[in-house]
């Protein structure tokens, strides 16, 4: 495993681009003008736009869609409240829920990084009980994450309460990418300590080609042996058919006396 192979599993320089640009539009355009409907219209028409763009290009619109409902939970309730800096409050909410999410599934034995990972790594959840090498590494890296979010929310919340919403739209801009390549960098440096991820997809594959080539030994083997049996008889079965019993010449010659 690759830094880079982990950072594209994590949406890569297109998923950050996704997740920063529509923001970034909101609070440049407030910024400006301080309107809450043209910046709100704006971050949610880039938004909307990436994610078609995605969908041409035939690519993996998870990034792009959660970017989407993101900015539309931002630009509704902003709307309905009436103030801009409620554009943000979803997107730090669901910060603070990621990071209880990465620290509570840590202390219940099964962390979030895993579950995330297993699938892209091709071994699912057997690092659960079978690689606990793997699973102490998830573990850290899921403590690494849920720390990094906390201590972001530490920084926002006081902010959403005290700053105004340029100020609290330029410092969430400014906490995008680090707080994230800090997270993914360390737990590429957990990951590359750990032991190799188990293939379960290559086993079942292994184990699926190992049972048809029984299957087909087993077929094999009946096609022989009644192909055996068939020349048994076609050799026994004409003669037992053309000889008299034994009983039958006593017989006629006792008729013939």
């Amino acid at each position: 495993m690759t830094e880079a192979a982990l950072f594209e599993a994590f949406g890569g320089v297109r998923g950050m681009v996704e997740t920063v640009v529509p923001g970034l539009l909101f609070v440049a355009i407030f910024t400006v003008n301080k309107d809450l409907h043209s910046s709100a219209i704006a971050a949610l028409a880039v938004s909307l736009v990436l994610a078609a763009v995605r969908l041409v290009r035939k690519d993996t619109v998870k990034h792009a869609f959660s970017g989407v409902f993101g900015v539309a939970f931002g630009v509704v309730f902003a709307m309905m409240t009436g103030n801009a800096k409620d554009f943000y409050l979803p997107g730090m909410l669901y910060t603070l829920g990621l990071a209880l999410a990465y620290l509570i599934t840590t202390l219940a034995g099964v962390p979030l990084i895993g579950l995330m990972l297993g699938p892209v790594f091709k071994e699912n959840l057997s690092w659960r009980t079978r690689n606990p090498g793997r699973k102490k590494a998830y573990a850290k890296a899921s403590w690494a994450w849920g720390l990094i979010l906390l201590a972001k929310c530490a920084i926002l919340f006081p902010l959403y309460w005290w700053a105004d919403t340029t100020q609290l739209g330029w410092v969430l801009i400014a906490l995008k990418i680090p707080p994230f390549l800090l997270a993914v960098y360390l737990t590429w440096v957990f990951l590359v300590k750990a032991p190799p991820p188990i293939d379960v997809f290559a086993e079942m594959e292994a184990k699926e080609k190992a049972e048809q080539e029984a299957e087909e030994r087993r077929r094999t083997e009946r096609q022989t042996l009644d192909q055996a049996a068939g020349d048994l008889y076609g050799d026994v079965g004409p003669e037992a058919a053309t000889e008299p019993p034994a009983d039958r010449p006593r017989g006629r010659a006792r008729h013939r006396r």
